[in-house]
């Protein structure tokens, strides 16, 4: 055992009953309640993006291949055949890859690039259009965009966010003329399941109608997507745009891991479809929310920096009353023939205790109110606001353990430079200080 060590756990044993016992207990609360919160942070902003990017996602697809000739509007249409050779089955070469920036916490690292391979495949590829109407009532008029879906449309989304009726039947032989509209569109028309609406329609100067009766209500949260979209037969959006039965808007990509997104969707483009046809992410879709959550990667940034902050300034305040506490110790050990160094790293593994200790506790706090919340949804969210109904909790322990690491390394390289203070003690002043 060190000779240091050795000191420094006899200090921290007899440190239970000096005058400093109150200071040290704050420290190791103080430590203890920034590890708790910069792993609740993490925990919340990790689920917070990954739920939200989901319901994207799960509501839009992950890659959409649609007509070159779109002008990137999402409500204008080019149909495209539905005879294309990557359809039903999409598939990946074995070995696909790039290279990319390292980062950390969203900023660039100075270490050069790294080889970034595949690690997921293509879950599914579906067909859809659209089609902007009015949905009339008796007494009330909502503008709607209609979604055609066909008979490859994945359910195990949209069943999880159905709160009343049933998912659409798409049977073979004619067009359904079911339709399934959100709560809250359901709200503002009086409508419920089983009702009758019509929906009124434009095309080249003409106004038509179709009547559709309610088969679903369902609420993803997404308020803005819910109150303006609307699932229905995609026969019937081919029957109003007048095109043939093998014409579709387009083509959903699902994959399996999000971080193959930029990959999949480069190789798709460059390599799969013909000329005619081009291929986008939902994020390049719709940017403006992808934007918003990656602004919380600054928000996660700015609340670590600020506990870490809390916590170096806690221990060295903590650092210094115990080695003026010990100027007696400090002396004789100089005398003795200590070298400053070796005194100094005394204290520095009492410090060390003392993190160790609070990080202890943090974790044991984080993870437990985080559990909880995951548990029973304590912390309630509006869902108008923040498309959730709960604040998310997701774990990365991958981070949880940098968190712990980063906070014992960083803090223990700050406490080096207030140890200095051993160095201006002498052994004849010390040992007369008392």
């Amino acid at each position: 055992m060190p000779f240091e060590y050795f000191i420094a756990s006899r200090v921290a044993a007899s440190g239970q009953q000096s005058f400093s016992r109150v200071i040290i207990r704050l420290a190791v609360i103080a430590i203890a309640l920034c590890t708790a919160v910069m792993i609740l942070a993490t925990a919340l902003i990790a689920g917070f993006k990954h739920q939200i990017s989901e319901k994207m996602f799960g509501f839009w697809g992950h890659i959409h291949i649609t007509s070159a000739d779109v002008s990137g509007t999402m409500l204008e249409q080019v149909p495209i055949s539905i005879k294309q050779d990557f359809y039903p089955d999409l598939q990946l070469p074995e070995k696909l890859g790039y290279y990319e920036e390292r980062r950390f916490l969203g900023f660039p690292l100075p270490f050069g690039k790294r080889e970034k391979g595949l690690r997921g495949k293509i879950e599914h590829i579906q067909v859809f259009a659209l089609k902007p109407g009015i949905i009339k009532t008796k007494d009330e008029l909502e503008g709607i965009i209609l979604k055609g879906i066909g008979p490859d449309f994945r359910w195990d989304f949209m069943d999880q966010y159905l709160k009343e009726g049933e998912h659409l039947e798409l049977s073979d032989s004619t067009a359904s003329s079911g339709i399934l509209i959100s709560e809250q569109t359901a709200k503002r028309l009086h409508l419920k399941t089983g009702d009758k609406l019509i929906v009124h329609f434009v095309k080249h100067g003409k106004q038509l109608k179709r009547a559709f009766r309610v088969k679903g209500l369902f609420r993803t949260g997404l308020e803005e997507y819910d109150k303006q979209f609307a699932l229905v037969d995609i026969r019937k959006i081919q029957q109003l745009q007048g095109w043939e039965p093998d014409q579709v808007g387009g083509f959903e990509v699902f994959v399996d891991d999000l971080s193959d997104l930029e990959m999949i969707a480069n190789y798709i483009y460059g390599e799969v479809l013909p000329p005619d046809l081009y291929a986008e992410t939902i994020r390049e879709k719709f940017p403006q929310i992808f934007e918003w959550l990656s602004l919380q990667d600054i928000n996660e940034v700015v609340i670590l920096t600020l506990m870490l902050v809390v916590g170096i300034i806690n221990m060295i305040t903590a650092l210094l009353i115990l080695i003026l506490e010990r100027t007696r110790m400090i002396g004789i050990l100089k005398a003795m023939g200590s070298t400053d160094w070796s005194i100094r790293k005394i204290f520095l593994y009492y410090a060390g205790y003392i993190i160790v200790l609070g990080l202890f506790w943090g974790n044991l706090i984080g993870l437990g109110l985080g559990w909880l919340q995951q548990r029973f949804g304590l912390i309630r969210l509006s869902e108008e606001s923040y498309y959730l109904s709960t604040a998310p909790i997701e774990f990365n322990f991958a981070a949880i353990l940098g968190i712990n690491l980063l906070t014992l390394a960083v803090t223990l390289l700050f406490l080096i430079i207030p140890s200095y203070l051993v160095t201006r003690i002498t052994p004849v002043q010390a040992i007369r200080f008392e």
